[in-house]
C-alpha cells in the first residue's frame, strides 16, 4: 500500500510540472504585456491623375433635304431662309411657281438624293404627304387636322408659340386682366383644354366659343365683348375673312378690349399686341425631327413638335422670350 501511495504523489508532482509547463508556454505564445506602442504607418495617396478628356465627336452632317414652299410670303420664306443656315444640300421648290405643277415638283423630289421633305405651309404639306416617298415634316399649318396630315412618314411643327408663353407676356403686359375670350373651329379640342390649363396657371379664365363661319364668329364675337377683359385671336381662316375681321377689330377698339394676333402684320389693322413664332425657333425644330430620321428614330417623334420662343410686339417694343 505504502508503493501505490509512493506512486501517486510522484505522478501528481509530474501533473503539477506538466500544468507549469504548459501555462509557462502559452504565456510565451500569447504574452499579456498589455497595449503595444506600434509605430505609424505613412500611408502616402497615389498622385492624383487628371481625367483623360472626352474627345467631342461632332454629330453627323445632315442629310439632303428639299424644301417646299406653298409661296414666297414672309412666314413662309423666312423658314426657309434660316433652313439653309444648317442645310449645307439642299433644293428650294416654290409651288407659287406656276410653270411647274406640284406633282411634276414632287417627281423631281422623289427622284433626287433627298432624305426628307421639308413642306412649309398648307398647300406645300399636302402635296408633299400625298405625294413624297421619303419622310415629311411640315410647318406653317393650323388646320392639319383636316387634311389629314399625319400619317407613319409624316410629322409637324406647332404653327403657334407656347400657350403658357403667350399667356404670361400677355399677364406681363397687362397685370389685371382676368377674362379672355376666344373663337376656334372644330377639331381643335386639345388646343383648348391646354389653353384652359394655362389660363389657371395665371389666374385668367377663357371663354371659348366653337365658330362654323365668318358669320358666325362676327356673332359670337359680339356676344363676348361686352364680358371679357381681352381677346385671343388664332389664326383659323375657316371661320375667319378680311372683312369679317377688320369688324372685330375696330369694335374691339371701339369697347377697349385689347387683342392678341398670331402675325404682326395685324398691328396695322388695329390689333394691339402679336405673339407669333420665330423663324429661326421653327428651322431648330425641324432639324431635331431631321436627325431623328438620319438616325431611323422617326417612329419616336411626337405628332406635333412644340416650340420654344415667341416673339412679341406691342407697338415699337420687341422681345424674345423662351418657354
Amino acid at each position: 500500500m505504502q508503493g501505490i501511495g509512493n506512486f501517486i504523489q510522484k505522478s501528481m508532482r509530474y501533473v503539477t510540472l506538466l500544468v507549469v509547463f504548459m501555462l509557462s508556454g502559452c504565456s510565451l505564445l500569447f504574452p499579456d504585456s498589455g497595449p503595444v506602442n506600434e509605430q505609424p504607418i505613412a500611408i502616402v495617396a497615389p498622385p492624383a491623375v487628371a481625367p483623360i478628356p472626352r474627345k467631342q465627336v461632332a454629330p453627323p452632317e445632315l442629310p439632303a433635304v428639299a424644301i417646299v414652299l406653298t409661296s414666297r410670303q414672309p412666314a413662309y420664306a423666312d423658314v426657309a431662309s434660316e433652313l439653309t443656315e444648317h442645310f449645307k444640300d439642299f433644293e428650294i421648290y416654290d409651288l407659287s411657281d406656276r410653270s411647274e405643277p406640284p406633282v411634276s415638283v414632287l417627281r423631281r423630289i422623289n427622284d433626287s438624293n433627298s432624305r426628307a421633305v421639308v413642306a412649309v405651309g398648307l398647300r406645300a404639306a399636302q402635296s408633299s404627304v400625298a405625294m413624297a416617298e421619303m419622310p415629311v415634316i411640315f410647318a406653317q399649318v393650323f388646320n392639319y387636322q383636316d387634311h389629314d396630315l399625319l400619317s407613319s412618314t409624316s410629322r409637324g411643327i406647332a404653327a403657334l408659340p407656347p400657350l403658357d408663353a403667350q399667356l404670361s407676356a400677355w399677364k406681363n403686359i397687362d397685370p389685371t386682366i382676368k377674362r379672355i375670350g376666344a373663337i376656334l373651329g372644330e377639331g381643335h379640342e386639345d388646343l383648348i383644354a391646354d389653353a384652359k390649363v394655362a389660363a389657371q396657371r395665371y389666374d385668367m379664365e377663357i371663354e371659348v366659343r366653337i365658330s362654323h363661319s365668318d358669320q358666325e364668329t362676327l356673332y359670337f364675337f359680339r356676344r363676348m365683348i361686352r364680358d371679357i377683359d381681352g381677346f385671343w385671336l388664332f389664326p383659323d381662316n375657316r371661320i375667319l375673312s378680311g372683312r369679317v375681321l377688320q369688324q372685330m377689330l375696330h369694335e374691339a377698339n371701339r369697347q377697349h378690349v385689347p387683342v392678341v394676333v398670331p402675325n404682326e402684320s395685324m398691328l396695322a389693322m388695329g390689333a394691339d399686341i402679336s405673339m407669333s413664332t420665330v423663324a429661326s425657333d421653327i428651322a431648330k425644330t425641324i432639324v431635331k425631327v431631321v436627325r431623328q430620321i438620319q438616325a431611323g428614330n422617326l417612329e419616336q417623334v411626337p405628332p406635333i413638335s412644340e416650340l420654344s420662343e415667341i416673339l412679341i410686339k406691342t407697338n415699337d417694343a420687341i422681345q424674345v422670350a423662351d418657354r
